[in-house]
């Protein structure tokens, strides 16, 4: 019913920034909110950011202030700067509809290393 495909994940130097995509297709009018979620080796999968159909936003305390996600459509992107090497992590896309239906991407690596 809704596909979610990512992009945008590599290897970024401490410092450095990028972008991450992930572009909804399918019943895309039944989803409410989309997001982030990351999971680290060894870690739990944790909370990022997501953003809702209207436009409220909610970040991880972690990623605030460096991280902005934004929304075109059914594309929502997630913009990383400062990265930190703690950031290295698989980063899932969510899609949540109005049925309380969940749905995610298949993850893309990010890493921050020197």
């Amino acid at each position: 019913q809704v596909q979610l495909v990512e992009s945008g994940g590599g290897l970024v130097q401490p410092g450095g920034s990028l972008r991450l995509s992930c572009a909804a297709s399918g019943i895309t009018f039944r989803i409410n909110s989309m997001g982030w979620y990351r999971q680290a080796p060894g870690k739990q999968r944790e909370f990022v950011v997501d953003i809702t159909r209207g436009g409220s936003t909610t970040y991880a305390d972690s990623v605030k202030g460096r991280f902005t996600i934004s929304r075109d459509k059914m594309t929502v992107y997630l913009q990383m700067n400062s990265l930190k090497p703690e950031d290295t992590a698989v980063y899932y896309c969510n899609a949540v509809t109005f049925g309380r239906e969940e749905y995610w991407g298949q993850g893309t690596q990010v890493t921050v290393s020197s």
